[in-house]
């Protein structure tokens, strides 16, 4: 092993915190504790801006099927996470993003988890 079991510890405890912080996101509603929604929402917010809803669909990997994927993507639109809009450039394409309530939520999380690293970092440096 190249580290402690304590440093393991630590990892782990860093973990516990920051998803506590992504349920925090959601207040405290765990329909969204789901692998599913992190790749949707953390790849939209990585998108800064709206992206075609096909890609959209793609970019939850661990669902193979793009019906079963639009249910995912449809609970988001309808819970005011993620909105839709007519494609200006190709009407037979929508497009989605996050909405800026939400985009501002998922900064105060990534605020919050960079900390939780940054303090697990030295109390695994100390250990």
């Amino acid at each position: 092993m190249n580290y402690a079991r304590a440093q393991h510890e630590e990892y782990l405890r860093m973990t516990d915190q920051v998803g506590k912080h992504w349920l925090a996101v959601f207040r405290k509603d765990t329909e969204f504790w789901s692998a599913v929604y992190w790749d949707l929402f953390t790849k939209l917010w990585r998108a800064d801006g709206a992206v075609r809803k096909t890609d959209a669909l793609r970019y939850m990997t661990t669902i193979k099927s793009a019906h079963t994927a639009g249910k995912y993507l449809e609970t988001a639109i309808r819970r005011g996470f993620v909105e839709e809009h007519d494609n200006p450039e190709d009407a037979r394409s929508k497009l989605v993003r996050l909405t800026p309530n939400f985009r501002t939520r998922l900064d105060t999380f990534f605020d919050a988890a960079v900390d939780e690293m940054r303090r697990a970092g030295g109390r695994v440096e100390d250990r």
